[in-house]
């Protein structure tokens, strides 16, 4: 009992939630933890014995070590040989303002998100689940910026097993662990499973993903942004929204382009308001305007514009060395079926380990619809 009360003096600075400056953090290797505090009920999973906040480190979109927030959630129940089997969870999005984290305030559709994960729970998993590098810490979240979505999405579940297991048996994680995300979350999940065998290094055992709703090729999108667009009645409020979101990441991590260059005072009100709003308000806020009332010249007349949309988001279509889940639905307003299945294509044409089923549903409800099917492939992942 002793030895259990005997912390290590990083994870005595963790339990009374000492938060290392940035500059301090940028020294400290990744998937260190550097705080955690108890995570309000109210922002549990059901069927989560306890949950906690976590600080740890991780790489942010430019290749900086930073900390990242998160939580730590352990299921009811006694966990099996050698600890519970891990889902690290990609949120879907929320916004770029600190006030969005998931880790504060809960996902931006808990409903929703609380119902997907308590099937998992139930199951047996333990979750963790990344804010993402600015969200909830200082900086501007690069928002679908792949690379940095997946060291975040690794490097909580190095964090996360060295704060559980220093404690009870009841809390211990496994090394074996899936990725799991939607819609924004989807995206980054499947990205990450590209890398996450060489991200997690020996101290993780990575054995594959899911992703829902995942947006692929939509660096393709913003290669046709500019005042020419017309007024498009039907487009829904989420993708201006997302869009915003993009650009208000594109140029915070590449003010290179000089973004700001080819938007009229209009386009900056409503970026500068991405910075600042969740996505519920952000989407109202948006409502019908039109995208080409932001522009004063195509985004194209940037500099190496195309190059550098493709470099921060383009989804990866060779590499992956374990089996990965794709669910979309087809009549999905806010990730087409067709952007998604152009990618399929791309991985099944290059051979790689790609499961994709649709469902005769939306955006939201493509999750709940997967689980008959995604729930025994992940049982198979990880036996």
């Amino acid at each position: 009992m002793l030895r259990r009360l005997l912390l290590p003096l990083a994870l005595l600075a963790s339990a009374l939630a000492v938060v290392q400056p940035q500059a301090e953090a940028s020294t400290t290797p990744v998937g260190t933890t550097l705080s955690v505090s108890s995570l309000p009920p109210t922002l549990w999973v059901p069927g989560t014995r306890q949950g906690w906040r976590i600080t740890y480190t991780s790489t942010d979109a430019f290749g900086h070590v930073v900390p990242v927030t998160g939580e730590v959630m352990i299921p009811n129940g006694t966990p099996p040989r050698g600890g519970w089997p891990v889902i690290s969870w990609a949120h879907g999005t929320s916004g770029l303002a600190d006030a969005c984290a998931p880790s504060r305030v809960g996902p931006a559709d808990k409903a929703r998100d609380f119902a997907y994960l308590k099937s998992w729970m139930s199951q047996g998993y333990a979750v963790v689940a990344t804010d993402y590098a600015g969200l909830g810490t200082p900086g501007v979240p690069a928002y679908l910026h792949g690379l940095s979505e997946s060291h975040n999405i690794v490097d909580i579940v190095k964090a996360a097993r060295t704060f559980a297991n220093a404690g009870p048996a009841w809390r211990q994680l496994a090394r074996k662990y899936v990725i799991i995300g939607q819609s924004q979350g989807g995206g980054a999940a499947i990205y990450a499973a590209r890398y996450a065998t060489q991200l997690g290094g020996s101290a993780l055992d990575y054995r594959g993903a899911v992703g829902t709703g995942t947006p692929a090729n939509i660096e393709k999108t913003m290669l046709i942004l500019g005042p020419h667009i017309p007024p498009v009645a039907a487009l829904p409020a989420g993708i201006t929204s997302y869009i915003g979101y993009i650009l208000a990441s594109l140029r915070h991590v590449h003010p290179e382009l000089g973004i700001d260059s080819i938007l009229t005072a209009e386009g900056k009100k409503y970026l500068a308001l991405a910075e600042q709003q969740c996505v519920t308000q952000y989407e109202t806020t948006v409502g019908a305007t039109n995208l080409g009332d932001w522009f004063t010249a195509p985004t194209l007349s940037l500099p190496n514009f195309a190059d550098v949309v493709s470099k921060y988001m383009a989804m990866p279509t060779s590499g992956y060395d374990k089996p990965f889940f794709m669910a979309n639905g087809l009549i999905d307003t806010d990730v087409p079926m067709a952007i998604t299945l152009a990618y399929v294509l791309q991985l099944v044409l290059n051979h790689q380990p790609v499961t994709f089923h649709t469902y005769p549903t939306d955006h939201n409800g493509t999750m709940a619809a997967s689980l008959p099917d995604s729930e025994p492939f992940v049982r198979t992942l990880l036996r």
